[in-house]
């Protein structure tokens, strides 16, 4: 497991301001969908990707089929595909965005032959991690999940 920074992801999070979310799911209770809603409540632009859902919208958003079919520039490509997946979404993120800042994939998504491209390229890498759970730790917010309250109870 790679190990990475507060001071890192903070860049990360701060430094961002587009981010494509592939694989994402028009299902509201699906991770995908409330990880993608949240970063898009947080005030980030966030692009859904998701072939079978493309044409409708999302947070606003128009759903794109492909990274490719995006007409503007993205800092972030948040993965929700299984690690099999890693490596073509990689070549297309890398093909698409010249300015792309980091490649972020999802709990359980990881793939380090394609996140040594990505570095290669000078794009940060983030692996087996979620954005949303990220921003609330390191803004304090994980109590608004039920988290961090400081109140010991036994109410039901």
């Amino acid at each position: 497991m790679e190990n990475y920074t507060d001071a890192h992801l903070r860049e990360i999070l701060n430094r961002t301001k587009r981010i494509a979310v592939v694989g994402v799911s028009a299902n509201p209770v699906r991770p995908s969908y409330y990880v993608a809603r949240y970063l898009a409540l947080k005030g980030y632009e966030v692009t859904p990707v998701n072939p079978g859902q493309a044409g409708k919208t999302l947070f606003d958003r128009e759903v794109k089929a492909h990274l490719s079919d995006i007409d503007h520039d993205i800092d972030m490509v948040d993965i929700f595909r299984r690690s099999e997946h890693v490596p073509a979404i990689v070549d297309e993120a890398l093909l698409a965005f010249p300015k792309l800042q980091t490649i972020w994939m999802q709990f359980g998504v990881m793939h380090a032959g394609a996140a040594a491209k990505a570095r290669a390229r000078g794009v940060d890498v983030v692996m087996d991690r979620c954005p949303k759970l990220e921003y609330q730790r390191l803004h304090e917010e994980l109590r608004m999940g039920g988290f961090n309250t400081g109140i010991i109870s036994s109410k039901l």
